[in-house]
């Protein structure tokens, strides 16, 4: 990916301090009739966006695949159906939701490579404002050279956390610090089943199971989201470093294109996925990342390479063994989990070197008993407590271990 250089916008006339600086607290609505991205007789497409109000917003475009990316400072899109809007043979697909708090995000995935060549959001009569961006196309390699996300920590990467010393994991009576991610969120609905998506799904598997762990006891509880936002991957390894996890366990609930299958299953990681369907998964989940407009490129120097896998031989073990128990915990608390209920695959997710993590696919969207499942409160409230049980007896076992690993 090449260099940041396209436009982080300020509206002229309505704001007077940096983007970052503005708190607009309202939702600017989307009027769908007077909006569309479209082809231009003479070439190119043209995104218009008709709003209530005026929002601040940036735009900037990434390859592989090629997309054009807009965040706003925030737009309403309840209601807006993206196909409605897409009326162009050089965008294959249109995608817009909440991406952050207080921020959402629009991404168009073009067909061939369009540069941005103009920008600019005009305000009309009775305070709206119509947001329109023109594309060109340009060669591939002229795309590649102004592609790429911007780096700023204040957008990608939740605050520093205010941390006085390192915790003493060894301290007596100190309460295991578990962080849950509830996968997907906002733009990045996950899988679909009709109603259903697995974003909403999780989210609700999540906050039950931090009550669980918090009647419980012994546990301090944190999530990685707590409404219906996206979240990047790198973030939601960050949140857990800021709080100083013991645990990082991610919930998901995939669907099939074919085939069946059902009940749950506990991931670790591994460059070498366990099958072919993991490595999908895998992939699956981490290109959801990429449609929502972000840019996962970039790789370790080699020394911060060696550095990563001195720490993972540690942490591999613990990690593995938190899924044996976990899979014992669920198979008790619900009767039954996958055929194969421990898997490896290269989840961007579980890559923290330090944090024991496990990816947990509850159960499949695209099997009608486990959709039932899902959506059943009681069942998850069985699903909640076999993953307590789990975490308590690896804990266990985990202090019992802990003076024999590498200092």
């Amino acid at each position: 990916m090449s260099r940041f250089v396209l436009i982080l916008s300020v509206l002229a006339g309505l704001l007077g301090g940096p983007l970052w600086a503005q708190g607009f607290g309202a939702l600017a609505r989307l009027d769908a009739g007077a909006s569309h991205l479209r082809d231009r007789t003479f070439g190119g497409s043209e995104l218009v966006l008709t709003l209530s109000q005026g929002v601040p917003y940036r735009v900037f475009t990434l390859t592989e695949p090629n997309r054009l990316v807009l965040d706003f400072r925030e737009v309403d899109w309840q209601g807006t159906d993206p196909k409605a809007l897409l009326d162009s043979k050089r965008v294959s697909e249109l995608r817009f939701g909440g991406f952050r708090p207080g921020w959402s995000r629009l991404v168009a995935v073009l067909k061939e490579p369009l540069a941005v060549t103009t920008a600019g959001l005009a305000t009309e009569g009775q305070g709206g404002a119509v947001l329109t961006v023109a594309l060109s196309p340009v060669t591939q390699a002229d795309f590649d050279q102004t592609a790429g996300a911007p780096h700023d920590p204040r957008w990608d990467l939740p605050p520093a956390a205010d941390v006085q010393s390192p915790r003493d994991r060894n301290a007596p009576n100190r309460p295991l610090v578990v962080m849950i991610d509830p996968g997907h969120g906002g733009i990045d609905p996950g899988a679909i089943n009709g109603e259903a998506t697995e974003a909403r799904l999780m989210l609700a598997m999540a906050r039950e199971l931090r009550e669980t762990l918090r009647r419980e006891g012994g546990f301090e509880v944190h999530l990685t989201r707590d409404s219906d936002t996206f979240v990047s991957l790198e973030a939601r390894v960050e949140l857990a470093h800021a709080v100083q996890a013991d645990v990082f366990i991610s919930l998901h609930a995939d669907a099939l294109a074919a085939g069946q299958a059902s009940g749950a299953t506990v991931y670790t990681l591994s460059d070498e996925a366990s099958d072919a369907a993991s490595a999908a998964l895998a992939e699956r989940h981490d290109r959801d990342d990429l449609l929502a407009g972000l840019d996962l490129s970039g790789s370790d120097d080699q020394v911060a390479g060696v550095l990563l896998d001195l720490a993972r031989l540690d942490n591999t073990p613990r990690s593995e063994a938190m899924a044996k128990y976990l899979v014992a915990g669920i198979r008790n608390a619900v009767g039954r989990v996958h055929k194969r209920p421990l898997l490896q695959a290269d989840f961007s997710v579980l890559k923290a070197a330090d944090i024991p993590s496990v990816l947990v696919e509850v159960g499949f969207l695209s099997t009608n008993d486990d959709l039932r499942n899902l959506q059943d409160p009681i069942w998850r409230a069985s699903m909640a407590a076999g993953l307590r049980d789990g975490l308590k007896a690896w804990a266990l076992e985990d202090a019992a271990l802990a003076r024999l690993r590498r200092q």
